[in-house]
């Protein structure tokens, strides 16, 4: 196990060193504030970290079938996804976040009692969008309505706090196939 999470840690530092490099420009200004949480009535949003992890993964594994449908062009989450691999995502989304190159936030429950869903803020070089959006709740939400209440609260939060021009939302406003072909 040891060797192992060695192994994927090298791996992670390696893939995140070719990250940063891909990206010409920052993905924020320099002087951009990043959001701390966006909250309502429903739920807050703010910064996914490994301190997340039993309830990501419950979320995750609960709605694997959900998620497939949802990134029905990816291969997450598999079957097959361990705790310890869900642990290393997440370590590589929360420094992604502190070096500002995308940004991973967790939905949670008011209460934090409970991962709701997630939220991810990515750099795109695809068409003249400078973001691409993506976000899920958990299955058990969707019935709630969980969802468009998520999808609209992020994309007024988007227009209004972010630096961003022009933003994307796959799987929502862009189908996927279009997406994936998409220069």
């Amino acid at each position: 196990m040891r060797k192992t999470l060695i192994l994927l840690t090298s791996i992670f530092l390696i893939g995140l060193q070719h990250t940063i490099l891909a990206q010409s420009k920052p993905f924020v200004p320099a002087g951009f504030k990043v959001p701390d949480t966006l909250q309502n009535e429903h739920f807050r949003i703010r910064m996914l970290t490994v301190n997340d992890v039993v309830k990501d993964y419950d979320a995750v594994m609960s709605s694997i079938e959900h998620l497939k449908a949802m990134y029905p062009t990816s291969s997450w989450p598999s079957k097959d996804l361990t705790f310890e691999q869900d642990l290393i995502d997440l370590g590589w989304h929360q420094k992604e976040f502190q070096m500002r190159s995308s940004f991973a936030y967790t939905v949670v429950s008011i209460d934090e009692n409970k991962v709701l869903g997630c939220l991810y803020i990515n750099p795109t070089t695809k068409g003249d969008y400078d973001a691409s959006i993506t976000m899920w709740v958990r299955a058990s939400e969707v019935d709630n309505g969980l969802d468009p209440i998520l999808f609209d609260s992020v994309k007024m939060w988007i227009s209004k706090e972010w630096p961003f021009k022009k933003v994307a939302y796959p799987g929502r406003e862009i189908n996927w196939t279009d997406w994936k072909s998409m220069n």
